[in-house]
């Protein structure tokens, strides 16, 4: 199929499905966009390779971005994952190492095509974009450069499973959703066997949430694919992607300041998305940013000046709102994050945030309330979920407020908490938020660090061997670039508790803190703004092969019956229709999270995820449902995944797991 081009050059002709051969003969399904010519012109080849359904999933999103690249002189592929869509095999979790393996055979297999001159860039955001992450480890020969978008280098601190040792509640919706994809039906375009390879996927779905929970400290299991300790074996230019709105951008500067000769980073006010749909705004034109690095890594063109070690959107004060289209603040350039500021020292006193080291005895509030006003922790993109005025959880919490600012103050980097505290072996959980609080008393988030004080400071192993008295412990926040203005005050608001976001500890109470202090690294002048703007967002692609049907917004809710705190959010049935394969895709979730005041062990989150698959020879329906809840020894998982195709079922899967809870 030849499609008229996009932005660019060429004229792109469009394979929708082709084999992509393994070693141990699976093979991975892909779909590919050619430009004219490519077949007596050898160009660069550009490679996505993620598990999210190259037919329907996120096709509209795929068109914004391959034809675009194809149309300016580059072949791009869209692969599926082994055990994903129209890919053969299985897939037991995630970054396994046949995942790992399949994208260097499958970078082989493309450089050695004869549309393709041997040099390749790999792209992607979230999964796509740790994929390319972890591609760059001692790269293969043919991989040039990178774009890791929205991305993890860090799977145990900065993924979707646990932040500071805690376990985050999102793991279980991504526990429910995951199955569902992976247990999707392949399409035609595999041949008749295709309902056949579909039950055989289905009753061979393993659990994986089932190891994300029982791995609760870090260990080997989550180090596997983390690139930040690998970070001297990256090989090949990155350029780094990410959102303050989103909990991956913790990655941009800290790969900037691990590899400032190959790391270039942007990050903006955005969530989980790619730029050219930022929200919270501005957006910006990704496609013609990304040409540019293409350009100048795989063709040899453009000038390495325009690429500074940083460009960041500095934010500021914004009145808090679940919804915000756009940010206040401005762009500015920098080098490498550490090159730009010194230390702050705030010392933890009676009197709030102090220039002098003082001594104390604070307790710790667990009031399971707190952490209501938080939001999402953004990782799925989801519309809103921004935090809310933090002054009825600050309320609740152990507050230090500095003096009303005289002078403007950049935080820029990742600032730190030092502690000393008392905690009694079931106390586990301490959260801190790091807040900018104006002059009419509105509390806004900046920063939220956790720490699970049953491991050690490496969140390796076990602190047993740690005192339970006068510990001193670290906790350190997210990178930030964020103006607290004149007239404001900073806060730290500590508590041991944050639900919904985590789950609480088995016991309540009995934390205290003796000493401590507040680390800022704050920037020293004022920051430069941008040599060269940042291009704008494009509509794309120019002629949609696609239409929305339906898109409600999300709906959440917060209420208290009968001494349960009852919190968690509803996302209506969505649905796109593709005009070139003529299928529709839809799909709903619905999350609910309790908790019985004052016992932390009675907290329970249940997803159910539904998607639909309308395709011209019949309807596909994947319903998932999971639930988890504790008491004070062990999590308790229920999981249950249904296959229907045309009303009837095909396949019905059940687990249920018991694990201990020997660190949380």
């Amino acid at each position: 199929m030849t499609m008229r081009p996009e932005p660019g050059q060429h004229r792109v002709t469009v394979t929708e499905h082709l084999w992509i051969p393994m070693p141990d003969g699976v093979r991975l399904a892909a779909r590919l966009w050619l430009p004219e010519g490519a077949a007596d012109d050898p160009v660069p080849a550009i490679v996505e390779y993620i598990p999210y359904r190259k037919t329907d999933m996120v096709r509209a999103r795929d068109e914004r971005n391959h034809p675009y690249f194809a149309a300016n002189g580059y072949a791009c592929l869209r692969i599926d994952m082994r055990g994903s869509g129209d890919s053969e095999g299985r897939m037991d979790d995630m970054y396994s190492a046949h995942e790992l393996s399949d994208i260097r055979h499958a970078i082989d297999w493309i450089a050695a095509r004869p549309w393709c001159n041997g040099r390749l860039g790999m792209f992607g955001t979230s999964w796509g974009g740790t994929a390319s992450l972890q591609a760059n480890i001692d790269a293969p020969e043919a991989l040039k450069a990178i774009i890791a978008v929205c991305a993890t280098h860090d799977r145990y601190e900065d993924d979707i499973h646990h932040k500071g040792g805690c376990l985050l509640t999102d793991t279980f919706e991504w526990g429910a959703t995951l199955p569902a994809i992976l247990g999707a039906p392949p399409t035609t375009s595999v041949g008749d066997t295709w309902k056949t390879m579909w039950q055989e996927r289905v009753e061979a779905l393993s659990f994986p949430v089932e190891a994300w929970v029982r791995e609760e400290a870090r260990g080997e299991y989550w180090r596997h694919g983390s690139v930040i300790h690998q970070a001297d074996r990256l090989r090949r230019p990155v350029l780094a992607v990410g959102g303050w709105s989103d909990r991956y951008s913790n990655s941009v500067m800290s790969l900037v300041a691990a590899r400032p000769d190959l790391v270039r980073g942007v990050v903006g006010p955005w969530g989980h998305h790619y730029p050219d749909h930022g929200h919270p705004g501005p957006a910006m034109g990704f496609q013609q940013l990304a040409l540019q690095w293409w350009d100048l890594w795989l063709k040899g063109e453009g000038r390495k000046e325009y690429w500074p070690s940083m460009r960041a959107w500095l934010r500021e004060y914004d009145p808090p709102a679940d919804v915000l289209d756009e940010r206040n603040g401005r762009w500015i350039e920098t080098g490498a994050p550490q090159d730009h500021t010194a230390p702050r020292v705030w010392h933890l006193a009676a009197g709030g945030l102090s220039d002098d080291a003082a001594e104390g005895d604070w307790t710790v509030p667990s009031d399971l309330r707190i952490g209501q006003a938080l939001g999402d922790t953004g990782y799925f993109g989801r519309f809103g979920g921004l935090p809310l005025d933090q002054r009825d959880d600050d309320a609740l919490s152990l507050c230090f407020d500095s003096q009303v600012l005289a002078e403007d103050l950049i935080l820029y980097g990742a600032g730190e908490v030092q502690l000393q505290v008392d905690a009694p072996e079931g106390t586990r959980q301490l959260a801190l938020r790091l807040n900018d609080v104006a002059p009419d008393g509105t509390s806004v988030k900046v920063g939220l660090c956790l720490r699970n004080l049953a491991l050690d400071e490496a969140l390796d192993v076990p602190a047993q061997s740690l005192p339970a008295k006068g510990r001193a412990i670290t906790v350190p926040f997210h990178t930030k670039a964020y103006r607290f203005r004149k007239g404001h005050k900073i806060r730290l608001a500590l508590s041991a508790s944050c639900w919904p976001m985590i789950w609480p500890s088995a016991e309540a109470g009995g934390l205290t803190v003796t000493a401590g202090q507040l680390v800022l690294p704050l920037f020293q002048g004022e920051p430069r703004p941008l040599t060269q703007d940042l291009p704008p967002a494009l509509d794309l692609p120019e002629v949609k092969n696609f239409a929305v049907k339906s898109a409600p917004q999300i709906q959440r809710f917060q209420s208290v019956e009968d001494g349960q705190l009852l919190s968690g959010w509803d996302q209506p049935y969505s649905e796109v229709h593709y005009t070139e394969t003529g299928t529709d895709f839809g799909y709903e979730t619905h999350a609910l999270h309790r908790v019985d005041e004052g016992v932390p062990a009675s907290a329970q989150s249940r997803f159910e995820h539904r998607a639909c698959y309308r395709r011209p020879d019949g309807l596909a329906e994947m319903h998932s449902v999971l639930t988890a809840r504790c008491d004070a020894e062990s999590y308790v998982i229920d999981g249950r995944l249904t296959a229907d195709w045309k009303g009837e079922r095909l396949a019905d899967r059940h687990w249920h797991v018991t694990l201990p809870r020997r660190h949380s």
